[in-house]
């Protein structure tokens, strides 16, 4: 008698949920030139991207509720579409933040005051890549 050992026929795994967007942040400009994304996948994966640099960041669920928390708090999906800094300013950074389907435009000098939070913890992340924050923020996130 001959026996093969063909394996065991296993179900196949339905199909794996396809991670979604929860944020896509960019900034650019600035005396340095910034030219920086960051996409945070709903997985917790976050890539980070800039003119030198591709990463890869591993976020935790505590990341991920936190950064939650900090879009709810600010009122992001009441938020106007931009704030822009007056006219003749110049090296300032721009800041572009979709998430839950709305976008923010933003620069230095007229960031809204509940979004500073969100961009501070955002920068903080595209740190974890080992890029810079903007002076700009550093001097705001200072204890007054």
């Amino acid at each position: 008698m001959v026996s093969g050992c063909l394996g065991s026929k296993t179900t196949p795994e339905p199909n794996p949920k396809v991670p979604e967007v929860l944020v896509d942040y960019s900034r650019s400009g600035g005396i340095a030139g910034f030219n920086d994304r960051l996409v945070i996948f709903d997985n917790g994966i976050a890539l980070v991207s800039s003119k030198t640099t591709n990463s890869e960041v591993d976020l935790n669920q505590t990341d991920i509720d936190n950064i939650i928390i900090l879009f709810n708090q600010a009122q992001f999906s009441q938020m106007e579409g931009n704030y822009s800094a007056r006219a003749g300013s110049v090296d300032l950074i721009k800041y572009s933040i979709s998430y839950e389907n709305k976008t923010v435009n933003t620069e230095d000098t007229a960031i809204p005051p509940s979004l500073k939070p969100v961009i501070a913890e955002l920068n903080r992340i595209v740190g974890m890549a080992g890029l810079n924050e903007p002076p700009s923020l550093m001097a705001a996130n200072l204890p007054h």
